[in-house]
């Protein structure tokens, strides 16, 4: 990899440091969209996946070496690629590739919800997760694909929702996660701050056969159709045409019942 360059477009050297991720890979279009929409807000250093890395979650790479790849358009850096997991783009962009560390951390626009369980699988949120363990303030944001998606509209639109959450909740540290519904000529209804939906009513694979009559199976063709859809959380809003915004916590502490049970004599 040649010496990092300042990244491609970069403008407002004088505002906040932007570290953008996401896990549909270093080319994908919401990716674009989003970088062109943040250099309103300061510099944007990109550092995304080599190639597409959806459903992976949390992972991250540590049985072998992580390779970079500069990625250049146009004769300047647009750019790293990195061979490895959204969490790991992170560690990369926070601690190598960002010469300083981002006072933001955006990762999207990916391409599908990320709502309801399915946050839990997401390497969208794990990339913002990853940026909250930093104590970074990070966004993942995602939209439906009902309809041919808008990145560019939704870029302006995750843009604005971004400057009201820094200016209304400017705690560093803090994890949003924000999903557009199905891209329209009107745009979302609004903006709805919810709850992630935790209940799941039902899961089911589809079973296919394929030329040489031998079986096999499709799972998550509708991630939103198997939850609840009830009122005040992600699922149900973001069908009704919300924007949704829910913030995250990643401490998965039960403190009810340590609450309850930190009294006990417990013995071994």
């Amino acid at each position: 990899m040649s010496p990092l360059r300042p990244p491609f477009g970069l403008r407002n050297k004088s505002l906040m440091k932007i570290l953008l991720v996401n896990d549909d890979g270093i080319h994908a279009p919401g990716l674009r969209a989003m970088q062109s929409a943040l250099m309103e807000l300061g510099e944007v250093h990109v550092v995304a996946p080599l190639v597409e890395q959806s459903g992976v979650g949390h992972r991250i790479t540590y049985l072998h070496p992580i390779l970079v790849k500069e990625i250049i358009h146009e004769g300047e850096c647009y750019g790293w690629a990195v061979d490895g997991s959204p969490a790991d783009c992170v560690k990369m962009g926070v601690l190598e590739l960002c010469q300083g560390e981002p006072d933001l951390i955006v990762s999207g626009i990916n391409s599908g919800a990320n709502v309801g369980i399915n946050v839990l699988y997401s390497g969208t949120v794990a990339a913002a997760i990853e940026g909250a363990f930093f104590g970074i303030t990070s966004i993942a944001i995602s939209l439906s694909q009902g309809t041919p998606p808008d990145y560019q509209a939704t870029a302006i639109r995750a843009l604005h929702v971004i400057r009201q959450l820094l200016k209304h909740s400017p705690k560093k540290g803090m994890l949003w996660n924000i999903n557009f519904p199905n891209s329209s000529a009107e745009g979302p209804r609004g903006v709805k701050l919810v709850s992630m939906e935790v209940h799941r009513h039902a899961d089911s694979f589809e079973k296919r056969i394929d030329p040489r009559g031998r079986p096999y199976y499709w799972i998550g063709l509708d991630p939103m159709k198997n939850h609840q859809l009830s009122a005040g959380y992600d699922v149900k809003e973001l069908i009704d045409g919300y924007a949704t915004v829910t913030p995250l916590h990643f401490d998965l502490t039960e403190k009810r019942v340590l609450n309850e049970l930190g009294t006990l004599n417990w013995t071994v």
